[in-house]
């Protein structure tokens, strides 16, 4: 059987169907002549040959297709079967592509010529006004302001290709990965750094983390076990997309105290999960028909992240750092672990319930009802059959890692060594291929950026900067000879604040937890209190950003969210969280 493929760029559709290469061919060694029901079980010459399309790996997948005999049709099992049966030509694949295939005996027959659908132009390169813009600030903060006591030249230099930096990623006058290469290259120009400082966060463990976890997404993606799991949620909760936000949110926060890793929650299952919700109901990354429904599960999953991390002491590394830095100082937190869930539980609950009614309001999805999403959910599962191979191995590999990422710390295997022994299982099994990792642009354009903000931030702070912007905060604080309590909310709004200069929780925990804390504790503030309500705040700045958190550049890197959407909602999200806690919180602490 030969075929002849035509692609052309089209619109994207929501059914696929491949015209059999052998319409007339009868059914060779077929039980079920007529109409069988899986590509994966017929003998038949047409479904045999579906199993070695090369086109997509999607289509690859004899599961994937299911085969009438009767009508010459391959129809794609999707997330809509009503519109199966499209005529030759009409049918086109995941990336818009049109899949066309006749057969004329043993000699393939061109296509007719179809017009092509022009394709959208628009300006190559930078965007002048914004870069300009984000440039000006930048040299304005290097050669118009003063240079403050305690801040070196360079330093100071520093600073002001670091803002730069921001409002870059803010005005987006490139993409991110292109803005961070060109500022990272401005230190090396201005030499204020060197070449070793200037990549010294290319061997950060969250940043390799977080691009294996990428790699980990891949792997739900193409072994098919993201859109099997994704449709158990749809069965249980998909009646609405709103009960689906939910769903997603409590399963993190019953995972979280046994995973540690909020990077790895949310690149290792939950935005793999998502991105499979969100296919299967047209909602694709980097389109407008993400706001269907990708761009509200991402932001509900991202936002209420800030309130699933903090219930449990063990629910994000940095909460266990904190305490033991509070204790170094003095305040000492008694029974650590039901002291810290006492004063979490009712903050926590109710933020992710507010959270996700708020991020509803704000980004809401374009699908909303869904009372038939369960029974289509069911009959795609029945379709699917049972687990494959892959999905059986990439299941395992997933489980493999969790329980390390669980028990790892008492053996002596930190999270990424867990994720990265993942890989390799997924490797050799050939589950993923090698190609598959290195054309995963996400991974590659989250290292580059990510690294380049770590790097620049711990550079802020090895230089001195921060710890003088601390010092002269606190010295004011101090001589303003307040109550504590106003000093402990000034305080408080300027540890959360200042974290826009952070590209990373534990760096901010390291660089200024112990110097914040010493000025709550120099005010009067309680101890258990000063200990207690900044280790939460830890939390509740890791989504303002989309550089705020491990986790914040896995949700950003999927395409569901905008740079201008993460800081609005975020920082929305943020102010709500901050008046929340200290709300629901301060009685307890």
């Amino acid at each position: 059987v030969e075929l002849s493929i035509d692609r052309r760029p089209l619109a994207p559709a929501s059914a696929r169907v491949f015209r059999s290469v052998s319409p007339g061919l009868p059914p060779a060694n077929n039980k079920n002549a007529g109409a069988c029901g899986d590509a994966s079980a017929c003998e038949c010459a047409a479904c045999q040959a579906a199993a070695y399309i090369g086109i997509n790996d999607w289509y690859t997948k004899p599961q994937n297709l299911k085969h009438i005999p009767s009508e010459g049709l391959f129809v794609a099992r999707s997330a809509d079967d009503k519109a199966a049966h499209l005529p030759v030509g009409d049918s086109t694949d995941s990336n818009g592509h049109d899949m066309q295939m006749q057969s004329s005996g043993s000699m393939a027959v061109p296509l007719p010529e179809q017009p092509v659908v022009p394709v959208p132009t628009g300006p190559i390169g930078i965007k002048v006004v914004p870069a300009l813009q984000a440039i000006a600030v930048g040299l304005a903060i290097r050669f118009l302001i003063p240079l403050p006591a305690g801040v070196t030249m360079q330093g100071w230099t520093m600073l002001s290709i670091f803002v730069t930096t921001i409002l870059g990623l803010v005005l987006d006058p490139l993409p991110v990965g292109a803005w961070a290469f060109i500022a990272i290259t401005a230190t090396l120009v201005t030499q204020t750094l060197t070449f070793a400082q200037a990549f010294s966060a290319m061997t950060n463990e969250v940043i390799w983390l977080i691009v294996v976890s990428f790699f980990f997404a891949k792997g739900f993606e193409k072994t098919g076990l993201g859109e099997r799991i994704a449709n158990l949620f749809v069965r249980a909760l998909g009646k609405s997309t709103l009960g689906l936000a939910f769903g997603l949110n409590v399963a993190e926060t019953l995972l979280a105290p046994a995973m540690p890793s909020t990077s790895a929650r949310a690149g290792g299952i939950f935005m793999p999960i998502i991105k499979s919700l969100s296919a299967a109901s047209g909602s694709l990354p980097n389109d407008p028909s993400r706001l269907k429904m990708g761009a509200f599960l991402t932001q509900a999953q991202f936002q209420t992240g800030i309130h699933s991390s903090s219930l449990f002491l063990t629910a994000s590394a940095q909460n266990l750092l904190c305490l033991n830095l509070a204790y170094e100082l003095g305040a000492e937190v008694p029974n650590q672990f039901f002291q810290w869930m006492a004063g979490a539980a009712l903050p926590s609950i109710v933020g992710m319930v507010v959270t996700i009614l708020l991020v509803y309001k704000l980004c809401p999805p374009g699908i909303t009802e869904t009372p038939e999403a369960p029974k289509d959910a069911a009959r795609r599962l029945e379709a699917m059959g049972p687990m494959s191979r892959d999905e059986k191995i990439m299941f395992g590999t997933m489980a493999f890692a969790v329980v390390l990422w669980v028990a790892g710390p008492s053996i002596g295997i930190s999270a990424v060594l867990a994720a990265m022994m993942g890989l390799c299982v997924l490797l050799a099994s050939g589950v993923l291929s090698w190609r598959d990792c290195l054309t995963y642009t996400p991974a590659w354009d989250t290292l580059m950026w990510f690294a380049v903000l770590i790097g620049m931030s711990g550079q802020l702070n090895s230089l001195g900067v921060i710890k003088a912007f601390a010092g002269s905060a606190g010295a004011l604080l101090t001589s303003l000879d307040m109550h504590w309590m106003p000093i402990f909310g000034m305080l408080h709004v300027a540890f959360f604040t200042i974290h826009y200069m952070f590209a990373s929780q534990t760096a901010h925990v390291g660089a200024l937890y112990s110097a914040f804390c010493t000025m709550m504790l120099t005010a009067g503030v309680p101890p258990v209190l000063a200990a207690m309500s900044l280790a939460y705040s830890i939390n509740l700045f890791g989504s303002i950003t989309h550089y705020a958190s491990g986790q914040a550049a896995i949700f950003y890197g999927s395409g569901f969210m905008t740079l201008s959407e993460v800081f609005k909602i975020g920082a929305l999200n943020g102010l709500v969280g901050f008046i929340l806690w200290g709300v629901l919180g301060m009685p307890v602490w």
